[in-house]
Formats: structure tokens, C-alpha cells, sequence
């Protein structure tokens, strides 16, 4: 099974809207950072090794057609090179409003704390947090990070394989990139900032077990809230 749809777009540009929306029209089981969480047993070291600059894509994925979120799109342009018949999505919002999410979520300083022991500090820190260096909480270096990082991707890919996509357009643009039927069901709308504040943020680093139950959790709240149950 190789993949056939890649999430180009940061953390908080609608990604997991995005995964459920490509479950919902069969490019699913979907990868997301909450499926590292939800399976970090097998997944960190794995990720570890990624970023240790020994990726095995193939056991990564394996099970899954499509990518979006981190750890994914931290590696968008090598998995393209991987999967050259995969089809890219760039989700995107704008860059203010990405700044404000991510600091009071995934960057906030008490969420990154509970993340930054052993193999899972290891794994934030070189695969998602050191690029930004020491200036993750400075909108102007952040939200010019964001648009260079857009621009590459738009710059490197072939119109025909690329969508940019924002999670207002909904589904039509997305099915016609993908070649297929709309569905009747409203668009997926989750994981807002305030549903990540309704769920307790971790003040100390979580057990495997507690990681995996809670992740496992999130995801299936998530899609109830976005298709019932």
C-alpha cells in the first residue's frame, strides 16, 4: 500500500478536518499527529529514526493512503519523491490567525514542556520545534516562516499535482482534485482551539498508555462531532 495523498500544510491549518475528509471519501486510514500518539509504542521510534536521517517510509505508512499534519509534512517534499503518483494538499490559513493557534496549542510553552523528555523530546524538538530556533513565541519570524513555507511548496510542485486548499473552500475543490463525488455531509469541522482547550492540556510528560488511550479518544470524538455517530 503506498500513499496517495500528502499533507503539505503546517499544524493548525486544518488538518484534521483534512484526515477526516479524506477518510470520508476512502483515501483513509489517514496518518496525523494523533495517530503517532495513538500508536506511539510502535510509531516514535520510527519517527526517531526519521530524524536521525534513516526514515523508513514504508513501515511508517504502512496501512495508511494518505498523510496530513506533522510529522508528515515536515518530510512533504521527500514523500512526494517516495509516492510520485500521491497527489499533495497545501491546507492553509492565514498566517496571523496560524501564529495565534499554534501558541495557544501544539507551541504553547506548558504543552511543549510535557513533551520534552527521552525519544518524545528527541522527536518534537528535531522534527517539529528546533527549526524555529529560539523565536517560536515572535509572529514576524513565525508568520514569515509560514508564508516561505507555502511558497516552496507551490514553487516545487506541478500545478496539475498540487491543491491549496483552506477548510472553508469544504469538499468541492477537494473532490474534484481528487476525481470524486461530493458528499452530502457538511465538511468536517474540528479540532479548534477551543476544542483542544476543552481537553486537559498535559502539565507533565504522559505515560505511553495514557498517550495512546487519550489520542485514540480524541480521534474517534472527533470524527462523531464531524459525522455523528
Amino acid at each position: 500500500m503506498a500513499l496517495k495523498v500528502i499533507g503539505a500544510g503546517l499544524g493548525r491549518t486544518g488538518t484534521l478536518s483534512l484526515k477526516l475528509a479524506l477518510e470520508h471519501l476512502g483515501f483513509g486510514p489517514c496518518y496525523h499527529m494523533s495517530e503517532v500518539f495513538a500508536g506511539v509504542r510502535r510509531n516514535l521510534p520510527l519517527w526517531v529514526a526519521a530524524g536521525r536521517g534513516q526514515p523508513d517510509w514504508d513501515a511508517i505508512f504502512d496501512g495508511y493512503l494518505s498523510t496530513t499534519d506533522y510529522p508528515g509534512c515536515t518530510y512533504w517534499r521527500e514523500l512526494a519523491e517516495h509516492y510520485p503518483d500521491a497527489k499533495v494538499v497545501l491546507s492553509t490559513r492565514d498566517p496571523d490567525s496560524w501564529f495565534d493557534s499554534v501558541s495557544n496549542t501544539i507551541f504553547h510553552p506548558d504543552h511543549l514542556a510535557a513533551f520534552n523528555e527521552g525519544e518524545m523530546g528527541e522527536f518534537m524538538r528535531g522534527i517539529i520545534v528546533d527549526v524555529f530556533g529560539d523565536r517560536i513565541a515572535d509572529r514576524s519570524y513565525m508568520t514569515d516562516y509560514f508564508r516561505r513555507w507555502e511558497a516552496e511548496v507551490v514553487s516545487a510542485l506541478p500545478p496539475e499535482r498540487l491543491l491549496v486548499h483552506r477548510a472553508k473552500d469544504g469538499w468541492e475543490p477537494l473532490c474534484a482534485f481528487l476525481g470524486v463525488p461530493v458528499p452530502t455531509q457538511p465538511y468536517p469541522r474540528v479540532n479548534s482551539t477551543e476544542d483542544m482547550h476543552t481537553s486537559e492540556r498535559p502539565t507533565e510528560p504522559p505515560t505511553p498508555e495514557m498517550l495512546e488511550g487519550f489520542a485514540r479518544a480524541y480521534i474517534d470524538g472527533a470524527k462523531t462531532r464531524a459525522f455523528g455517530s
